[in-house]
């Protein structure tokens, strides 16, 4: 039983134990765009995926196939072994660059809010448990733009404003009349 939807969950990859981070909407959630999200430690997919087919086997069984974005991602293979079942990979310029779809084998499917590897770890968190609200249905830019994380010219790579910017967003907000109203 999983209560903490950002708990990250063991996995085993070579000889070492990593988990998987990630988050996922609770049972019963509204549909959005995104079941929930993910914040890989690298550009490389491929390296990534074992950990994260570990973690999604409680949502979709075992991992049959991962959709991803062409221009978010370096090579990928067509399919790679993954505990000892075979992985297909399949690439699509159609699917929004922050995302990746993981199909189980008996057909059910995730679609996942991908954090770029490089966002520090308090925005990527932020990120993660929006993505993972019971009622969110923000889109994947809504999502990442709320949490301080606009994306690069690249697909898949975020800039994460400092301080000082997310100071002049704050007060942009409190000019344009961003305050809670009394009701008296």
């Amino acid at each position: 039983m999983i209560s903490d939807p950002l708990r990250p969950t063991p996995t085993t990859t070579g000889s070492q134990a990593r988990s998987a981070r990630m988050a996922m909407k609770p049972a019963g959630s509204i549909p959005g765009y995104v079941d929930g999200g993910w914040w890989p430690r690298s550009g490389d997919l491929a390296a990534e995926v074992p950990e994260l087919v570990s973690a999604l086997e409680l949502w979709v069984g075992i991992v049959s196939r991962v959709s991803f974005h062409l221009g978010t991602w370096g090579t990928v293979p067509r399919k790679a072994l993954v505990q000892d079942r075979i992985v297909r990979f399949g690439g699509f310029r159609s699917m929004d660059p922050n995302t990746v779809t993981v199909i189980g084998a008996d057909s059910r499917r995730v679609s996942l809010l991908v954090v770029p590897s490089g966002v520090p770890g308090g925005a990527a968190r932020a990120a993660l448990r929006s993505s993972a609200g019971h009622d969110s249905v923000a889109t994947v830019a809504e999502i990442l733009a709320s949490n301080g994380i606009t994306l690069g010219h690249r697909p898949g790579v975020a800039v994460v404003p400092g301080p000082r910017a997310a100071s002049a967003v704050e007060q942009r907000w409190e000019a344009d009349g961003g305050r809670i109203r009394d009701t008296d």
